[in-house]
């Protein structure tokens, strides 16, 4: 399928922050690798990214990116989620079960 995009359209950028590296203790215990770390090493809790034109930003995880980046481009697009309370902002998270990483998504 192939995305059809009007350059004249406005987009905006839009500010990606870890808001919180997720500990599932005893999950993990139970299910993880005993080499698996217990919170996700890719990123850093208070780390911003800025992702311009829906892209996804240099240095991001390419796991959490396939898990947000339909949230971006609604955010990126001028879209809103009136499930949160500030407009142009979205939480969402990366799926993976063991160590999830939460993120705050924000138009700028």
């Amino acid at each position: 399928m192939e995305i059809i995009y009007d350059e004249k359209m406005p987009t905006h950028d839009v500010k990606i922050t870890v808001l919180k590296k997720v500990k599932t203790g005893e999950i993990l215990e139970k299910y993880a690798a005993p080499s698996m770390e217990a919170e996700c090493p890719s990123t850093k809790e208070g780390v911003t990214y800025i992702s311009n034109g829906a892209k996804m930003p240099d240095g991001f995880c390419h796991w959490a990116w396939s898990d947000i980046q339909r949230d971006v481009a609604v955010l990126t697009f001028g879209g809103e989620f009136p499930s949160v309370k500030k407009k142009g902002t979205k939480i969402s998270c990366c799926t993976d079960g063991l160590r999830p990483v939460i993120f705050k998504l924000e138009r700028v």
